[in-house]
C-alpha cells in the first residue's frame, strides 16, 4: 500500500499505462526506438552502398573498359588492287567467333577505308594498319557484346549491350583514325542491324535508330548523339530485326526491309529507301514474299533478294532487273559489284541444274544484259578497284587445296586467275567470306573451325608473288614439278599395305587454262566383289563434292593442332620393307592415342577376328596431290590454312613427313607435306590403313626429292 500511494506522489496522479523502468531509469520505449533507428540507418547505409557500388564499382569504366588509342598518322590507300599473277600474303589475323548471350548475332565483318581495316565482332572493335597489318586502336568492354556497327564520314560507331541484359544499351562514337571516344549514349537502339555484318544502316553523320516496337525510324547525329528526326513508318508496316541481311546504306541513301500487314491479314515485305541526312524517304517498293529480304547496297543500285528473286532498282526505284527463283542467291546474298555504269552479279539461273552459275553484266539503269558467262565458278565475294573487278572462288580446282582469285574485266568478262595461298570450307558455320581491294592489296577473309571448338575468321592481306618460271595459275611452278599421284605408291607398297589387287584410276584436273600433265589423283579400286562397303563404285560420298565444298565432313569438337611444321619425332625405316608395318598409334597433340588403334598396332583388325574370320579387305583408297609451292614455306602455309578449316584434326608426327595431319573423326584422312609437295591420302577401312599409305608416300617422295628421307642412308 505504500508503495502504491509513493506512486500517486511522484506522478501527481493515477497512473493508467507507463512504461517499465530498465535498471538505469531509461524507460524501454527509447531504446526500443533507438533499435529500429540503428536498423533503419542500417539497411539505408547497405542500399546506399549498393548503389556506389553499382554506380563506381559495377558500372565503371575503368575496370569494364579496355580501350586503346593512337597519334599515328596513317596514309590513305588508293583504289587499286594487285596485280594479275601470283598471290602472296603479306599479313594476316584471326579474330576469335564470340558466342555472346544473344543467339545468332557471332558475325565478324569487316571495311578497308582511309589506310585501316576496321575488325568488328562481338568481342568489340579493333583497327589495324590496312599496309602492315599493325594494330592501331581497339575497343572491348568486359560483361557487354558489340551487337552492332556502323561509319559515318570520319567517325566510327558501335552498339553494346549488356549480357543476360537486352535493355542495357550503349551507343558509343569514335574517331574513326585516333580511335578517341567522342560521346556515348545510353538507351537508343540501331535500326535494321544485319545479323551476319552486325552492322546497322548511316550516312551524312546520321545513325539510323528505331523505337515503337520497330515502327518508328529516328535520325541520330554521329556529331553529337542527339536526335535530329523522326519518321513513322508506313501503316502497318515494322522493321525486319534479327535478320541475316535486312537493310544496306551509303553516305547517301539507305534501304531498310519492312514486314507490312496486307489485306485480310496477309503480310508482305517493303523496301524503304531513306537520305539519311534529312530523314525524308525518297522512295518505297513492295516486294513478293513475307520472308524477311536480303538488302545489299552499292554506289548506283540496290540489290534486294527476297526469297522469290534477286532485284535491282536504281536511284530513283526503278526495277531495272530482275532474276526470278527461289534458289536464286542460294543461302546468302549474291555477290554483286558495280563498275563503269555495269552491275556484275552471280547467281543460279532458275531451272537450270544444281550448281550452276551464272555471272552477267548488266547495264544501269537500262537493264540490258551485255555478257555473260555460263557455268562460272560459284564465287564466294566479289570486290572491284582500279577498273577491275576480284572475283574469290573457293576453290582453284575442285581436286586442288588453293582458293582462287579470278580477275574479271567488266567491259567483256574476260578472266585471268591466280591461286590464294588460302583455304575455303564453305560448309562451316560462323562468318560469311569477304573480299575487298586498295592500295595494291586484295584483303580476303574467311571461315575456319580453328580455334576449336568456337571457329574463327581469318583475315589474310594479299600482294603480288614473285613470278615464277611456271604458269601463274599454278603460282609460279612449272608443270613439271607435279609428280603423278599414281607414281606414289609402288608395288612394294601395295603388297605391305594387302592391297596388290586394287586397280589404279588417275584423274587430273586444270587449273584456269592450265592443264596439268599428270594425274593428280590415283583411285584405287579393290578387285570385284571386294569393293567399298559404303559405296560400290569405289567412290567415297562427300570425297569429291562441287567447288567449295569441304574434303572432310564436320565434326563438332577437335583438339588443336599445333601450327607451323612438325618433324617426325625418329627416322622410321621403309615402310614398304619386310617386317615393317609400323604402327598407327602414335601419338597425337598431347601425347593422346591419335584413335586409329588401341593397342599400338596399324590398327587392322589382327589376323583372326570373331569365329576366325580373316582381317578385314583393304577397300578403295586414294592418293591426291593437292598442291605443289614454289618453295617449302608457302607449302606449308597451304596446308595450315587446309587444316584450320577443318572441323576436326590433330597432328600426327609417326607419318615420316615434313608435316603430316589426321584428317576427320577417324583416322580415315591423312593430309601430308615433304617438301614443297601437299599430298592427301584418303582411306577407310580398315582401320589404320590411311597412316600406313600415307608413310609409304612420303617415304616416295623423299625418295624423289633427292632428300635423305626416313630409313634412308644419312638421315
Amino acid at each position: 500500500m505504500s508503495s502504491r500511494k509513493a506512486r500517486y506522489a511522484e506522478g501527481g496522479g493515477a497512473v493508467v499505462g507507463g512504461s517499465r523502468q530498465r535498471s538505469g531509469g531509461r524507460p524501454e520505449s527509447v531504446g526500443g526506438v533507438r533499435v529500429a533507428l540503428g536498423v533503419i540507418s542500417g539497411v539505408v547505409a547497405i542500399a546506399l552502398v549498393a548503389v556506389l557500388v553499382d554506380r563506381f564499382v559495377l558500372g565503371a569504366e575503368w575496370w569494364q573498359v579496355r580501350h586503346t588509342v593512337t597519334a599515328e598518322p596513317v596514309t590513305p590507300q588508293r583504289e587499286v588492287g594487285p596485280p594479275p599473277g601470283p598471290l602472296a600474303v603479306s599479313w594476316e589475323h584471326t579474330t576469335r567467333t564470340h558466342h555472346g548471350s544473344v543467339a545468332g548475332y557471332d558475325g565478324v565483318a569487316y571495311a578497308v577505308a582511309q589506310g585501316q581495316v576496321v575488325t568488328a565482332s562481338g568481342r568489340g572493335l579493333e583497327v589495324r594498319d590496312a599496309r602492315t597489318g599493325a594494330g592501331r586502336w581497339s575497343y572491348r568492354r568486359s560483361g557487354w557484346t558489340l551487337l552492332g556497327w556502323a561509319s559515318t564520314r570520319s567517325r566510327l560507331l558501335g552498339y553494346f549491350e549488356r549480357d543476360g541484359d537486352r535493355g542495357d544499351r550503349l551507343i558509343i562514337a569514335f574517331d574513326a583514325l585516333s580511335g578517341g571516344l567522342l560521346w556515348q549514349r545510353e538507351g537508343p537502339q540501331p535500326a535494321a542491324v544485319s545479323r551476319t555484318t552486325l552492322r546497322w544502316p548511316a550516312g551524312s553523320d546520321v545513325l539510323f535508330t528505331t523505337g515503337d516496337g520497330g515502327r518508328t525510324l529516328f535520325g541520330l547525329s554521329a556529331v553529337t548523339g542527339n536526335r535530329v528526326w523522326r519518321l513513322p513508318l508506313p501503316r502497318g508496316c515494322k522493321l525486319f530485326e534479327g535478320s541475316a541481311q535486312p537493310s544496306g546504306a551509303r553516305e547517301d541513301l539507305a534501304a531498310l526491309a519492312l514486314d507490312c500487314a496486307g489485306e485480310k491479314g496477309k503480310r508482305h515485305s517493303r523496301l524503304l529507301a531513306v537520305e539519311p541526312g534529312e530523314g525524308a524517304v525518297r522512295w518505297d517498293r513492295r516486294l513478293g514474299s513475307t520472308e524477311s529480304p536480303e538488302v545489299s547496297m552499292l554506289d548506283g543500285a540496290t540489290l534486294v533478294s527476297d526469297g522469290t528473286a534477286l532485284r535491282a532498282f536504281d536511284e530513283d526505284g526503278g526495277q531495272f532487273a530482275v532474276r526470278e527463283g527461289d534458289g536464286v542467291c542460294g543461302d546468302t546474298m549474291c555477290p554483286a559489284v558495280l563498275k563503269s555504269g555495269r552491275l556484275l552479279i552471280v547467281y543460279h539461273p532458275d531451272g537450270a541444274k544444281s550448281g550452276e552459275t551464272r555471272m552477267e553484266a548488266v547495264g544501269v539503269p537500262s537493264g540490258k544484259v551485255e555478257w555473260q558467262r555460263e557455268d562460272v565458278p560459284a564465287y564466294a565475294a566479289l570486290a572491284q578497284a582500279g577498273g577491275q573487278v576480284f572475283a574469290l572462288r573457293p576453290r582453284l580446282s575442285g581436286r586442288l587445296l588453293p582458293a582462287g582469285v579470278d580477275i574479271v574485266e567488266p567491259g567483256g568478262g574476260d578472266t585471268t586467275t591466280a591461286p590464294a595461298p588460302i583455304s575455303m570450307n564453305l560448309d562451316l558455320p560462323g562468318p560469311r567470306p569477304w573480299l575487298a581491294a586498295a592500295g595494291g592489296m586484295l584483303y580476303a577473309a574467311v571461315p575456319q573451325a580453328a580455334p576449336r571448338p568456337d571457329g574463327a575468321s581469318r583475315l589474310f592481306a594479299l600482294r603480288g608473288g614473285i613470278a615464277g618460271t611456271g604458269p601463274a595459275e599454278l603460282g609460279g611452278v612449272p608443270e613439271a614439278d607435279w609428280p603423278d599421284a599414281c607414281s606414289l605408291l609402288e608395288k612394294p607398297d601395295l603388297i605391305a599395305a594387302r592391297a596388290e589387287g586394287h586397280a589404279a584410276e588417275p584423274s587430273g584436273t586444270s587449273a584456269g587454262s592450265v592443264r596439268l600433265p599428270n594425274p593428280v589423283s590415283c583411285r584405287y579400286k579393290p578387285p570385284a566383289g571386294e569393293g567399298d562397303r559404303d559405296d560400290p563404285d569405289g567412290t567415297k560420298p562427300g570425297r569429291q563434292g562441287p567447288e567449295g565444298a569441304s574434303p572432310e565432313p564436320s565434326e563438332t569438337e577437335s583438339a588443336d593442332p599445333a601450327p607451323g611444321s612438325d618433324a617426325p619425332e625418329s627416322p622410321a625405316p621403309d615402310p614398304s620393307a619386310p617386317g615393317q608395318d609400323g604402327g598407327d598409334g602414335g601419338s597425337g597433340e598431347d601425347g593422346e592415342n591419335d584413335g586409329s588403334g588401341a593397342d599400338g598396332a596399324d590398327g587392322e583388325e589382327g589376323e583372326e577376328g570373331e569365329e576366325g574370320e580373316t582381317e578385314r579387305t583393304v577397300g578403295g583408297f586414294t592418293v591426291s596431290v593437292r598442291w605443289v609451292g614454289r618453295t617449302e614455306h608457302a607449302a606449308a602455309q597451304m596446308l595450315d590454312a587446309f587444316q584450320a578449316t577443318q572441323a576436326k584434326a590433330r597432328t600426327r608426327r609417326d607419318i615420316g613427313a615434313d608435316q603430316a595431319y589426321e584428317i576427320g573423326p577417324a583416322a580415315g584422312m591423312i593430309a601430308l607435306r615433304v617438301g614443297r609437295h601437299v599430298v592427301v591420302v584418303e582411306a577407310d577401312r580398315p582401320a589404320g590403313v590411311a597412316a600406313r599409305l600415307a608413310r609409304s608416300v612420303a617415304f616416295r617422295l623423299h625418295q624423289g626429292s633427292g632428300q635423305p628421307g626416313p630409313g634412308q642412308p644419312g638421315s
